[in-house]
């Protein structure tokens, strides 16, 4: 068993989402709106936008089959190997994640076929994971 500075809680969010790429000077779209987890980020590269699958319409450039994983309750900003203790076990078991911090958590994003395997792999590192 693998050895985790944090033993965390963590709950399997309900939607299944897309992690989307439009040109860098797109306006953000209606469809980016709503319930749900969603995170818009624009770099001079690109407008990325995570959202509930169903929302994103055929024609956008997505990868449409992830899972989010989020960490309950609030971080502290100090809080150190927060991501490490999660993206270990993770990457060990050869999974891929997509990941999105926000002001108060962590979110790792998996795809939906690895979704057991990265549960597992979470559990045998000492956190929790409760299905929402």
């Amino acid at each position: 068993m693998s050895s985790a500075p944090h033993k965390l809680k963590l709950n399997l969010l309900p939607d299944v989402l897309a992690v989307c790429r439009l040109a860098p000077g797109d306006a953000v779209p209606a469809w980016a709106a709503g319930q749900g987890l969603v995170s818009v980020t624009r770099t001079a590269d690109e407008l990325s936008i995570v959202a509930p699958r169903e929302r994103v319409p055929d024609g956008v450039t997505a990868q449409r089959d992830f899972r989010a994983l989020r960490v309950a309750g609030s971080l502290d900003f100090g809080a150190v190997g927060v991501l490490a203790s999660l993206v270990g076990p993770l990457a060990a078991a050869g999974v891929s994640i997509f990941s999105i911090s926000t002001y108060d958590t962590d979110y790792i994003l998996v795809r939906q076929s690895d979704l057991d395997r990265a549960i597992a792999a979470l559990k045998s590192a000492g956190h929790t994971v409760e299905r929402t």
